[in-house]
C-alpha cells in the first residue's frame, strides 16, 4: 500500500488540471488564510507554519526545496555548489546582482553572517536550529561571491539544511549594530517588500521590481489574512480569498468546495507530520519502558486511521519517518512493532499484562493537548478511549498553543503525557528523528529521556555514505524507539488544500513547510 501513497503528492480535483497550464500571466494581489500570526519577525528564532506562510516571501535562503520536484534541492541565492568527496567542504557560488530590499548588495559576507547568528546565536539571540548545524566547523567568504562551509564530519542532510525555508540571509552589517534587528525589521532579497503588518488583521506585501530571479514575482502583491479556521470557507465563497495553503480537515475541505463550486482546485498529498505523544521519563511511572510501552500497545492505530480520517486530517499509519517515503520501513515490518500489530485484542492483553507486572494496573495520569476541534481535539479524545479499555483512566486537559508549550518546555516540566505534532520541511532522517535523541542533544526532548544508544545510531545513520547500510542504521534506530515508546507516533496526517482554481503556480508537497516564497505563483484572469 505504501508504495503508492507519494504518487497521491500531485493529485488534482480540478477540471483545469489536465489541461496545459497556460504562460504566468502578470498582475494581481493574492489574498490568502493563515490561520495564525507571528509573535516577530525573526526567520532563526520561529518553526511556526503561520510565520513562513506570511514572512517568507520576503527572504531568500542558500538553497530552496523544489516543490514541483520534491525533494530536489535548487539553489536560491546559490549560483552553484561542489561538495569535496570527502564530504566535509560545502562551496556555495552566489548569484551575482542580488539586492536586499534597501537597496544593499548581497556578498558572501552576508551569507556567513547568517548562519554564523543560526549555528552559534549571540547573547539575547533565539536559533532554534542551531544543533542542526554543529557539524561545521567554519564558514569562510573567501571572496566577494563564494561561501565556504568546512565540517568535522560528514553529514547526509547538509544540502536539505541549507535548503531550510527559516535559513533567512540577513545583512551582515545590520547583524553586526544590532544582532536583534531580525525581530522588529523586516529586510530581505525575496521576491517581495515588506509593506505592512496589521496585528489581528493581515500582513502583506508588495512586488520587489530588483528581485534576482528575473521577470518574477508575477505578483503585484500577496496579503495574508489572519482568521480561525472556521471563516475559511466563507472567506473563499465571498472572494475575499483565494488560497489556505496549509491544508483543512475534512468538513472544512467539504465546505470550502461547497462554496466555491466551480472555481474549486484541490490539491492533495501525504503529510511529513505525525501527531506522536511524549512520555516525561521524569516522573513514575512513565520512566519505566514497560509502562509507556504498554500505553502504545493499547492504541488501535489501523482502526483509528479509518474512522479519524472522516473528521480529522489524519489518515495514515507509520512509524518515525513517514509511511511511503524512502527510508520508512515496510508496512509488514512495521506491524511487527509494539502497538502496530493488526490484532488489537492480543496487543490489549500484552499491555494489561506489562502494566500487572509493574503494578499500576490502576494507572491514571492526565494528557495534556492543545485547544484544537479539528485535530488535537478528536485524536486526544482518541486516545483516552485507546487507554480506557485497558483499564487506565486519564483526564484529557487542553491549553491553548503558548500555554501548551510552556508546558513542555519548562526545566522541569508538569506533564505526564503530551499529544504534540512532529513536522519538518522534509523526509531527511536528520529531522524527522531529532527528537528521539537524548534530552542534552535536542531542545525537541521533552519527555527528558536519555539514550545513548538511539544517540550512536543517528549519528552513525548520518555520517554512512552508503545508502543500504544508512537505511538498516535508521530502521535499528526506529525498532529500539518504538520498543522503548519515550515518544510514539499515533498516527500521520493527510494534507488537502482548496484554493481558487485562478491560483496557479503553486505545487502541494508533503510539506507545508516549504514552496511558500510565491515567487512562481500568479493569477489567471
Amino acid at each position: 500500500m505504501y508504495k503508492y501513497l507519494f504518487l497521491l503528492c500531485f493529485f488534482f480535483i480540478s477540471s483545469a488540471s489536465a489541461q496545459t497550464p497556460p504562460a504566468p500571466q502578470n498582475g494581481g494581489v493574492l489574498r490568502f488564510a493563515v490561520v495564525g500570526e507571528p509573535t516577530n519577525y525573526d526567520c532563526h528564532a520561529q518553526s511556526s507554519f503561520s510565520f513562513i506562510h506570511a514572512v517568507r516571501p520576503h527572504y531568500s535562503t542558500l538553497l530552496a526545496i523544489d516543490a514541483a520536484k520534491y525533494p530536489a534541492v535548487k539553489g536560491d541565492l546559490a549560483a552553484s555548489w561542489s561538495v569535496s568527496e570527502d564530504r566535509l567542504t560545502y562551496t556555495f557560488k552566489l548569484k551575482t546582482g542580488v539586492r536586499f530590499h534597501d537597496g544593499a548588495a548581497l556578498t558572501s559576507d552576508d551569507v556567513r553572517a547568517s548562519y554564523e547568528r543560526i549555528r552559534r546565536p549571540p547573547p539575547g539571540v533565539t536559533s532554534v536550529r542551531a544543533e542542526r548545524y554543529a557539524d561545521i566547523a567554519s564558514i569562510d567568504a573567501p571572496d566577494a561571491h563564494t561561501v565556504v562551509f568546512k565540517l568535522s564530519r560528514p553529514n547526509n542532510a547538509m544540502l536539505l539544511h541549507f535548503a531550510s525555508p527559516y535559513d533567512c540571509i540577513y545583512r551582515a552589517a545590520k547583524l553586526s549594530e544590532d544582532a536583534r534587528f531580525p525581530e522588529r525589521t523586516v529586510l530581505g532579497t525575496g521576491p517581495f517588500v515588506f509593506e505592512a503588518h496589521t496585528p489581528g488583521a493581515q500582513w502583506s506585501g508588495r512586488r520587489f521590481v530588483a528581485y534576482h530571479d528575473k521577470g518574477k514575482p508575477y505578483l503585484d502583491g500577496y496579503a495574508a489574512l489572519f482568521m480561525p479556521r472556521d471563516r475559511m470557507a466563507g472567506a473563499l465563497a465571498a472572494g475575499d480569498i483565494q488560497a489556505e495553503f496549509r491544508g483543512l480537515a475534512p468538513a472544512d475541505r467539504e465546505r470550502a468546495i461547497r462554496a466555491l463550486g466551480a472555481r474549486a482546485a484541490v490539491q492533495e498529498s501525504p503529510w511529513s507530520c505525525a501527531m506522536v505523544v511524549t512520555f516525561n521519563t521524569a516522573k513514575k511511572p512513565f520512566n519505566t519502558g514497560r509502562v509507556r510501552r504498554a500505553l502504545s500497545l493499547a492504541i488501535d492505530r489501523w482502526g483509528g486511521a479509518q474512522s479519524l480520517s472522516k473528521v480529522s486530517m489524519v489518515r495514515q499509519v507509520g512509524g518515525l519517518m513517514r509511511p511511503g517515503s524512502a527510508m520508512a520501513l515496510s508496512e509488514q515490518e512495521l506491524m511487527a512493532q509494539p502497538g502496530f500489530a493488526k490484532d488489537i485484542a492480543a496487543s490489549r492483553a500484552q499491555a494489561r499484562k506489562l502494566l500487572q507486572e509493574v503494578g499500576v494496573s490502576d494507572l491514571s495520569f492526565t494528557l495534556t493537548n492543545r485547544l484544537s476541534e479539528s485535530l488535537y481535539g478528536p485524536v486526544g479524545d482518541f486516545l483516552v478511549d485507546q487507554w480506557r479499555q485497558i483499564g487506565v483512566t486519564v483526564h484529557h486537559e487542553r491549553h491553548a498553543p503558548r500555554a501548551f508549550l510552556e508546558a513542555l518546555q519548562r526545566e522541569n516540566p508538569p506533564f505526564d503525557a503530551a499529544l504534540d505534532f512532529a513536522c519538518d520541511y522534509a523526509d531527511e532522517p536528520n529531522l524527522q528523528l531529532a527528537r528521539y535523541l537524548s534530552h542534552d542533544r535536542t531542545a525537541t526532548n521533552y519527555g527528558q529521556h536519555f539514550d545513548r544508544t538511539l544517540d550512536n545510531f543517528f549519528d552513525r545513520q548520518s555520517g554512512e555514505a552508503n545508502r543500504r547500510q544508512r537505511t538498516e542504521l535508521i530502521h535499528e534506530f526506529e525498532r529500539r524507539a518504538l520498543r522503548l515508546a519515550y515518544v510514539v507516533p499515533v498516527l500521520w496526517w493527510h494534507r488537502a488544500v482548496v484554493m481558487d482554481r485562478n491560483v496557479r503556480g503553486w505545487h502541494i508537497t508533503p510539506s507545508h513547510y516549504i514552496g511558500q516564497d510565491l515567487a512562481d505563483v500568479w493569477l489567471a484572469r
